[in-house]
């Protein structure tokens, strides 16, 4: 079954494509475990998908640490800033949640942020400090240490209950990992069409196909959590 050779793949650091559904955003993600994020890859998806990199956090160690949804942060400031109510995310048409952006951070070690050798040592190290065998607080000194925000790695974090409250690419990706047992962090990057939009979902598998990379869907993947988690 291909969600058994995503799996394998994922174990193996090689990239997963993931096409959502066909009633939501209808686009694949390449998709990876952070942890084997290289500038190899980050060349891949900047070249070969180009849409936004992005790097998932489940809900719980966001929560732990205090790694805020970005709607959150702007919610809390509009008194300060009241076109940050006008603009909430309220209206996406895709999702009946808030949206799972966070922070954007860059390593304290990255120059300008945005190379890729910058931005795979950012999401590397993030994936490395947030999963440490370490008291919370520990965590969170070594990441205001090391870290800065803004940045260019774009951190998402997944909903509290992922696959039933919301169904999206953060909660796939970081399923996906879950089920690989690897560090539950996926680095993703939409695949863009030449036409002016995300690539059509038989282009994103033909792309597969030519280039030894496992598809799946978003179908697939919640089938196999809902075993997953018995």
């Amino acid at each position: 079954m291909s969600i058994e050779k995503a799996i394998e793949d994922i174990r193996n650091g090689k990239i997963v494509l993931i096409y959502d559904f066909d009633d939501r955003e209808r686009e694949t993600d390449m998709t990876i475990a952070s942890q084997f994020v290289t500038h190899e890859t980050l060349r891949t998806f900047r070249k070969d998908a180009g849409g936004l990199v992005c790097t998932t956090t489940p809900y719980a160690k966001a929560k732990e640490l205090g790694l805020p949804f970005l709607s959150d942060v702007f919610w809390d400031d509009i008194e300060k800033y009241p076109l940050l109510k006008a603009m909430a995310p309220n209206d996406i048409p895709y999702d009946n949640t808030k949206s799972s952006f966070g922070l954007t951070i860059n390593h304290r070690k990255t120059y300008t942020g945005i190379t890729d050798n910058d931005r795979a040592l950012t999401i590397t190290e993030y994936v490395k400090t947030i999963f440490k065998d370490a008291p919370a607080d520990k965590i969170k000194e070594e990441l205001g240490t090391n870290f800065r925000a803004p940045g260019h790695v774009h951190l998402l974090n997944t909903c509290e209950k992922p696959l039933e409250t919301r169904k999206g690419h953060t909660e796939l990706a970081n399923a996906l990992m879950i089920m690989a047992g690897v560090l539950p962090s996926a680095t993703i990057c939409e695949m863009m069409g030449d036409d002016g939009n995300s690539e059509k979902k038989a282009c994103t598998k033909k792309y597969g196909e030519d280039h030894g990379l496992t598809f799946i869907t978003g179908d697939e993947i919640i089938e196999a959590w809902k075993k997953y988690k018995g």
